[in-house]
């Protein structure tokens, strides 16, 4: 498309349940091995270390491939190169997906506040477009793969209409409301 914007992003891009989750973060927080234990589990790799990022014809989403030369090769300090297709299958991989959500990956802060709720998402520009996104913190022990998931679990439950946070939320309104209209002497 003429005119379409488009970027690179020093991430790893994976299709999750078919949502298009790109991990960003500073080299060596664990996007790689985070990707790794994804195709593990049986989700499939587009893109690792170098994502090229461009709008859909339409301009209302972004797909994400891998260049040519690196495709379907995934990065593992301690290991060196692995070509993903031979360790666990042609279906392992994918030639490209739609960024559908960008989690940025970075080191626990104590100091920082996260988010707890999740009523809203932010939202980064990626190549002209907003995406939703969301910080996750590594701590140790932590499995960024089950966080991963269940985010891209989450994307899809909210692209349904269904939010955990929202359930939670208008429960809670719901029971002030009839906490509210209880008269006193029915309460004591």
């Amino acid at each position: 498309m003429e005119g379409a914007l488009e970027s690179q992003i020093h991430g790893a891009l994976l299709d999750i349940m078919g949502v298009g989750v790109l991990l960003v973060g500073p080299s060596g927080i664990g996007k790689s091995e985070c990707a790794l234990e994804l195709i593990r589990r049986g989700h499939r790799l587009v893109a690792d270390d170098l994502v090229r990022v461009r709008q859909t014809e339409d301009g209302q989403r972004l797909v994400g491939t891998a260049p040519e030369l690196i495709r379907h090769f995934i990065e593992i300090r301690g290991i060196g190169l692995l070509y993903v297709p031979d360790l666990y299958g042609e279906q392992a991989v994918a030639a490209e997906g739609e960024v559908a959500l960008m989690i940025r990956l970075e080191a626990w802060r104590k100091d920082a506040e996260y988010e707890r709720v999740g009523l809203e998402r932010a939202v980064e520009c990626v190549a002209g477009i907003d995406v939703p996104a969301l910080i996750l913190p590594l701590r140790p022990a932590t499995s960024m793969a089950t966080l991963v998931e269940a985010a891209a679990r989450d994307t899809l439950q909210r692209r349904a209409g269904i939010s955990g946070a929202r359930m939670l939320d208008d429960r809670v309104l719901e029971s002030s409301v009839v906490a509210a209209e209880v008269p006193k002497e029915a309460s004591g």
